[in-house]
């Protein structure tokens, strides 16, 4: 028991060290960079280039700016979540109960062949949603990674000598 205790306390302490690591940092800005930009392109730029398309891309565009705004809200709820973590507002283990309602995998691109009839920035923007998804995921799977029972490291008779020892103190 004490020795699972001590492998869920090392894995808080590894996965506490990375949300309150400098690339965690790093992560959760450009993700928030990039809700952002991907915002100001829709209302702006964006608006005018779906203007401008033909029927048959146009609604690609429109499916694509709603999987890319919705990947991109589920992405933000994540960073969120372990951004609380890193500043203490909650544990570890309360994210990841949380965490069950972020879909990590929500949205993802249609066709290729589709996607490249959209404007540059669009797909551009798309690429580097996905790429932030993907590094997402892996950080996700790192933190959250299940214990599991290590085997014991040093003399295997310790553990022995304890009992025998612990049965002859009674």
């Amino acid at each position: 028991m004490a020795d699972r205790l001590h492998s869920e306390s090392a894995l808080v302490q590894f996965s506490e060290r990375l949300t309150n690591s400098a690339a965690f940092g790093a992560l959760f800005r450009e993700g928030m960079d990039l809700v952002e930009e991907t915002a100001a392109y829709l209302d702006g730029d964006g608006r005018n280039e779906a203007k401008a398309l033909e029927r048959s891309v146009s609604l690609t565009y429109a499916t694509e700016s709603m999987r890319l705004t919705t990947r991109l809200m589920q992405l933000a709820s994540w960073l969120l979540l372990h951004r609380a973590v890193k500043e203490g507002e909650m544990t570890l283990t309360q994210a990841n109960r949380e965490k069950t309602k972020v879909k990590l995998s929500a949205a993802d691109p249609g066709p290729e062949d589709m996607v490249t009839k959209l404007p540059q920035q669009l797909q551009d923007l798309i690429s580097r949603s996905m790429n932030l998804q993907s590094r997402v995921r892996r950080l996700d799977t790192s933190i959250h990674a299940p214990v599991t029972e290590r085997a014991p490291i040093g003399n295997p008779l310790v553990p022995q000598l304890n009992r025998l020892k612990a049965a002859f103190e009674r």
